[in-house]
């Protein structure tokens, strides 16, 4: 069984279905579930009653693969009711998880689950099976015990229920859809019914015994067993026995074995009833493999990896130790994009196929996890190549062209690697592990490998585990707006206020500039500029009112931000609700992601400054695209990019003068302002003055940012307005 969709994360396209839609698609599996059932055995129910039934067992399952959280064990009781209904035929097993199979991983009611379907479908369906022969079993036994009964009542009886209760035994012993024998105590057949000589292919049984007729090796046992049958020591006997057909081929069989006794109490034959399971175990196996293989490429999945690495980890030479690879695919979403689904999918197997070339001579598992990622877990030896040497054997196998209709296609991968894990390493944290080395290794670009780095590690640990927290931050109010004073350099007076986030975390507390990276990383990018802009315009607002004036308040937003299709809405609204004049606000969106015009950040751009709101540019720098924004927006003012403020901290030089210089009267000419930001000394902030810059923000006037309702002005270092500073 295969899933139309491989790799679980793309839905077909087409019109969105209703509860209606998928209450027809359920009636039609099974309307053909019923149709295949009655065909392939007789039910003695009439076909609205199976047709009933089979829609009841459908709702079961599908609701079953739509439990969150999942439990399979809700589909328990499906086999049970199909033997009930005497399911029994040949082939009705095979045929219930043909339809179910195929129902569960191609209705479009299950594409929710998508990334989930194919492992829930296997669970389910082993489930039913294991119900089913269970089930079928008891059914077996339930027969047997008839079939005893109906013989005892045989030899009790008087004449004249005899032959009633004969033709009643040999009915049954007939048309049972299992093989059923009577034999002596010395294994010798008395009689054998239709189904047991179908299943050992024989006609004639006068030449052997039910022990010639068991697998030689396990005949030894079943003689055994038998003898303490008839000796009393046990009343029936339920075994899995290998039997031998007249061709030589083995059938895998449940065996139940009871005594038949005379009106004496004394045991005179054995009733054997056997269900051929080969079928069932193969189906078993089948189910297995798939559980622990990826359909498409047939590499091991990840559990069946892990309990791989697990077991390399504690064999390997505590010297040598192994290696493990984790491996992502280079922009495989624009091979499938491009060229479609199937040539991404030939790429996968292809690129399978050459990850295993690679590791032939070592003791290795090659395994794909989910999408375009692949595993290689090496169990080193003294003939192993070098991690170099190893990774340039997978580039250039990689790099090797794979033709399709005549074109073309490379897949290049970014590998993490963890060279030596120790032998008790925590599985799922050694695979955590080798995940953020290879985060780390694309971060660098395509085609790149990293080692494991413990201390880098650790700092991503702790980046993650603060980004896992942020939301219940802001929930909780950790998470608080606080401003800073924008000073004029001419006069040192305040020319406004910037709005930052301070996240107080336990004993330290989280800069603005972690927050925003840490919010790119959740989600809460945008609900943080909808916080920021609120509360800030509230501080602002009190703030004139208090003291009289009109400054502005500015608010620097990031690349998601500034691209975001809401953010004018969003804006324009909070402006209203706080009745703050437009000319109050000032928006400062990145010069990379303007030049770009990625997203709606250019059109943002102008409608915001359409709409009285004055506009910056910030990390302003000497490229000609950075000019290019000033001369084509209507940017009000540009702030320094901080690289350039960091360069001229760490020393002065004409070359670098100059190129401030030049920049500042560029950005004038074209009519905007400049604001510097990282200003910590007061001959730092005289220099920028000297050159030209109009505003600046930094540590030198205010060490702290704060709440302005509760500012005490002692603690920024700014003149009042009209003083100037020398």
């Amino acid at each position: 069984m295969t899933s139309p969709l491989h790799d679980g994360s793309r839905t077909p396209a087409g019109p969105a279905r209703t509860p209606a839609d998928h209450a027809r698609a359920r009636v039609k599996v099974a309307r053909k579930w019923a149709y295949l059932l009655s065909s392939s055995t007789y039910l003695p129910f009439s076909q609205q009653e199976i047709d009933q039934a089979m829609h009841e067992l459908v709702d079961v399952v599908f609701n079953a693969a739509l439990s969150e959280p999942f439990n399979a064990d809700l589909a328990t009781g499906v086999g049970t009711r199909l033997v009930d209904m005497r399911c029994t035929g040949p082939t009705s097993l095979r045929r219930t998880i043909d339809v179910l199979g195929k129902a569960l991983l191609s209705e479009p009611e299950l594409y929710r689950i998508d990334d989930k379907r194919e492992e829930r479908a296997v669970q389910l369906l082993g489930v039913i099976a294991s119900d089913y022969l269970e089930a079928a079993r008891q059914f077996i036994f339930t027969q047997q015990e008839d079939i005893k009964e109906a013989l005892v009542r045989a030899g009790s009886d008087a004449q004249r229920q005899a032959r009633a209760t004969q033709a009643r035994f040999d009915a049954i012993f007939t048309s049972s859809p299992s093989g059923i024998a009577i034999v002596e105590l010395t294994g010798a057949f008395v009689r054998a019914n239709p189904a047991l000589q179908n299943m050992l292919d024989r006609t004639d049984f006068d030449d052997v015994t039910l022990f010639d007729v068991v697998d030689p090796d396990e005949a030894p046992f079943l003689k055994a067993a038998c003898r303490d049958l008839a000796d009393g020591w046990a009343e029936r006997l339920h075994q899995q026995r290998r039997l031998i057909r007249q061709d030589g081929e083995a059938v895998r069989a449940s065996m139940s074995i009871t005594v038949l006794r005379d009106n004496g109490s004394t045991p005179t034959h054995l009733l054997v009833s056997v269900h051929d399971e080969t079928e069932m175990s193969l189906l078993q196996g089948q189910l297995s493999h798939q559980s622990l293989h990826d359909v498409l490429t047939g590499l091991p999945n990840r559990q069946y990896f892990s309990t791989r690495l697990e077991s390399v980890l504690r064999q390997a030479d505590p010297d040598i130790g192994a290696t493990l690879y984790h491996l992502d695919l280079d922009a495989f979403s624009m091979i499938t994009d491009g060229l479609g689904r199937s040539v991404g999918d030939r790429v996968l197997m292809n690129v399978a196929q050459r990850l295993r070339a690679v590791v032939a001579g070592e003791n290795a598992m090659v395994a794909r996890f989910d999408g375009d990622e692949f595993a290689i877990i090496v169990q080193n030896s003294e003939t192993t190549p070098d991690l170099v040497s190893m990774i340039a054997s997978i580039n250039e196998e990689l790099a090797e062209p794979i033709y399709f209709d005549g074109r073309g296609v490379a897949a290049s991968a970014s590998i993490g690697v963890v060279h030596k894990p120790p032998a008790d390493a925590d599985v799922n944290e050694l695979l955590r592990t080798a995940d953020m080395t290879l985060r780390r290794a694309k971060a660098n670009g395509r085609r790149q490998w990293g080692l494991f780095d413990s201390a880098e590690d650790a700092r991503d640990r702790s980046r993650f585990s603060l980004a896992a927290q942020m939301p219940g931050a802001l929930e909780m109010g950790e998470i608080t707006v606080v401003c800073r004073p924008l000073i004029r350099l001419s006069d040192g007076g305040r020319a406004g206020f910037e709005a930052l986030l301070r996240w107080e975390h336990e004993s330290e507390v989280i800069s603005h500039s972690l927050c925003l990276e840490l919010a790119e990383q959740t989600g809460l990018i945008v609900p943080l500029r909808d916080t920021l802009l609120d509360e800030a315009g509230k501080q602002v607002q009190w703030w004139n009112t208090e003291h009289g004036t009109a400054l502005p308040l500015t608010m620097a937003l990031t690349a998601n931000q500034a691209c975001d299709p809401d953010l004018v809405g969003a804006v324009l609204i909070r402006l209203t609700e706080a009745e703050m004049d437009p000319s109050l606000l000032r928006i400062s969106m990145p010069a990379s992601v303007l030049l770009a015009d990625r997203g709606e950040s250019v059109d943002n751009f102008r409608v915001l400054a359409d709409n009285g709101i004055t506009m910056e540019v910030h990390d302003f720098g000497s490229a000609a695209g950075d000019i290019e924004c000033l001369e084509d927006l209507p940017a009000s003012s540009a702030r320094i990019a901080p690289r350039l403020v960091e360069r001229l901290r760490s020393g002065k030089s004409s070359l670098i003068t100059r190129t401030l210089t030049d920049l500042i009267e560029v950005a004038h000419l074209a009519g905007a302002a400049i604001t510097v930001d990282g200003i910590e000394t007061a001959e730092q902030a005289d220099w920028w003055r000297e050159i030209g810059a109009d505003t600046a923000l930094g540590r030198y006037f205010a060490p702290e940012p704060a709440d302005l309702h509760e500012l005490d002005l002692s603690s920024w270092n700014v003149p009042g307005p009209g003083s100037a500073r020398r």
